[in-house]
């Protein structure tokens, strides 16, 4: 399969709080649920998820928002192998970027997926830098 995603935090929360580049998301999501695509998120990036909804709805809101996702055909990555856990150092190393960021980035790079993100502030500098990690912006 060659459609392959990693969701960052800013990906999700745009398309739970429908803002710009939703329909972006929600149409990558549908993919998956007919089997065109597989999307993924890093754990570390859906703890970004929960926290900030938990920080403006609390935290029933948040736990209903993670098993909402967990209903989604979004593979949820735990696994720290060698390679994620080198890339993401170094990716954390090498840029101004939250260890959040480095894992979804490091995520995308070790499966050779392409990264659902809006965050242009953190990212831009990056994609002219890394060749290797392909992104696919949703607004």
């Amino acid at each position: 399969m060659n459609n392959c995603y990693v969701l960052d935090a800013c990906a999700l929360l745009a398309l739970l709080h429908d803002e710009p580049g939703a329909a972006f998301v929600a149409d990558v999501i549908c993919a998956a649920n007919i089997g065109e695509a597989d999307v993924s998120m890093h754990k570390v990036n859906l703890l970004e998820v929960y926290y900030d909804v938990y920080r403006s709805l609390g935290k029933a809101k948040a736990d209903n928002v993670i098993r909402e996702i967990q209903n989604q055909p979004i593979a949820i990555r735990s696994d720290i192998s060698d390679s994620l856990f080198e890339e993401t150092g170094r990716l954390k190393a090498s840029y101004k970027i939250s260890f959040a960021d480095a894992f979804a980035l490091a995520t995308a790079s070790v499966m050779r997926a392409a990264l659902l993100t809006a965050d242009h502030h953190e990212m831009d500098t990056i994609e002219q830098s890394e060749p290797g990690i392909q992104f696919l912006w949703i607004r």
